[in-house]
């Protein structure tokens, strides 16, 4: 029975609440969420600016039948299990990890619901290890929003046993079993781990995908024989308890187009990876005379890192995915231009580069010098406060080199072709040209 005075009811349905949940994160992201989750475990064990991650491990293992992720990271205990890590949203009593990047309370429940229709978690820690298991169809059914325990054990009279976690998705959803089938998916699922999670990797925490053992991407900048790579360290927030650090690289790799642009970590999780949009400043301000154009393959030594590290992990400008910036964040807005700057700087001298190599070809004195003199250096191992600089000095070896440019038909292209015994037009033109100037006697003059 109901009266006039009773309130409106406003709880969501259960059914609704887990569909809104997992509609706006991709499939390949929530693993990520999980994975991001034993990271933080590894945290909590192994706290330190650099620690030393050697002897834990990940390993996933997906089919069209289930989903399995292992961590010997620490694990978490009963009480978090029941106030905290189960609560959809994190409250302000939880117990916080230095440096996190699980920092919303929301990517391991939004990643079970959107794999599938049964879970279970299993967790062990030095003192006590505990279970659970959900089927999502019959919960939806109940009234009330727990979830029971099904074993706790402590560790009184037990047998030693190794702390971590293990999380089970079973009865998995249609468009899910495909993907966890599907070797293309598997690929790319090692490939964004291998990016995004380059930096824990490097520290020596292992990731296995169906046993196939991952390795880091290499983040690297050129230095040496005059050319050296901007840094430019910033703290915000210096007088608080969680101080924001940030530390920019900018300078010049090998050159792929795949591999440019700006490169955005939030305590060391890479949130963008290769960015050449608007977001980091690319073709934002175009029209003006020093701006910054829209990204094209001349740009493709270009490489931009922003390592953004505190403490508290809500103060850092990432989105709740952890795929792309906050751009309200006031640290993000401090940050952008310096970047702008350090972008125009890289810029201008890939044009001067660019204008080089269209006056003497693969000789070009700073690229020659750029290749040859200059070593790679892991953008980690860069401190300080240094600007961008190029050896302007280098001078050309040879004869100056001049771009010739023609047309012809298509098939009188493909006889040359055969006739040289080569395969580009390029040879061909170069081909046809040497052999003129040995006709007029060119070498004899």
């Amino acid at each position: 029975m109901t009266s006039e005075t009773d309130p409106i009811d406003a709880m969501p349905t259960k059914a609704f609440f887990v569909d809104m949940l997992v509609r706006d994160i991709s499939l390949d992201r929530a693993i990520l969420d999980l994975v991001d989750n034993c990271i933080d475990g590894a945290k909590r064990i192994r706290p330190g600016a650099e620690p030393d991650f050697s002897d834990l491990k990940i390993s996933l293992h997906m089919s069209g039948e289930e989903f399995e992720i292992v961590d010997n990271c620490g694990g978490f205990d009963v009480d978090t299990a029941r106030q905290y890590a189960f609560r959809f949203g994190r409250p302000e009593t939880a117990q916080s990890t230095d440096y996190s990047i699980g920092q919303f309370g929301v990517g391991m429940k939004r990643a079970l619901f959107k794999f599938g229709r049964y879970f279970e978690v299993h967790s062990g820690t030095a003192l006590q290890k505990w279970s659970m298991n959900v089927d999502v169809a019959e919960w939806e059914c109940q009234e009330n929003w727990v979830f029971d325990f099904d074993e706790i054990t402590n560790a009184s009279g037990e047998p030693d046993w190794e702390v971590g976690t293990r999380i089970v998705v079973k009865k998995l959803r249609p468009e899910v079993a495909s993907q966890f089938a599907s070797k293309q998916f598997k690929r790319q699922l090692i490939a964004m781990l291998r990016s995004h999670q380059r930096q824990f990797l490097a520290w020596g925490i292992s990731i296995e995908l169906d046993g196939e053992h991952l390795t880091n991407t290499e983040l690297q900048v050129s230095s040496g024989d005059g050319f050296d790579p901007a840094v430019e360290e910033i703290i915000f927030d210096e007088q608080t308890e969680s101080p924001v650090s940030v530390r920019i690289v900018v300078g010049l790799s090998e050159s792929d187009p795949s591999k440019a642009g700006w490169y955005i970590i939030c305590n060391g999780r890479v949130v963008l990876s290769a960015d050449r949009s608007e977001q980091t400043g690319w073709n934002s301000v175009a029209e003006q005379k020093d701006g910054i154009p829209k990204f094209h393959n001349q740009y493709a030594r270009f490489r931009g890192i922003v390592f953004f590290n505190c403490k508290t992990s809500r103060k850092l400008p990432w989105n709740t995915t952890k795929t792309g910036l906050d751009s309200s964040s006031k640290f993000w807005q401090s940050v952008l231009p310096k970047m702008l700057d350090h972008t125009r700087i890289v810029i201008n001298f890939l044009n001067h580069l660019d204008e080089e190599i269209e006056e003497f070809g693969p000789s070009a004195p700073t690229l020659l010098s750029l290749e040859r003199q200059t070593s790679a250096q892991d953008v980690e191992k860069l401190h300080g406060q240094r600007k961008f600089s190029w050896n302007e000095t280098a001078k050309p070896e040879g004869e100056r080199k001049k771009r010739i440019l023609y047309y012809r038909e298509e098939s009188k292209l493909e006889f040359l072709k055969t006739a040289f015994g080569v395969h580009t037009a390029k040879a061909v033109g170069e081909r046809t040209f040497d052999f003129a100037y040995d006709e007029q006697g060119g070498d004899s003059e």
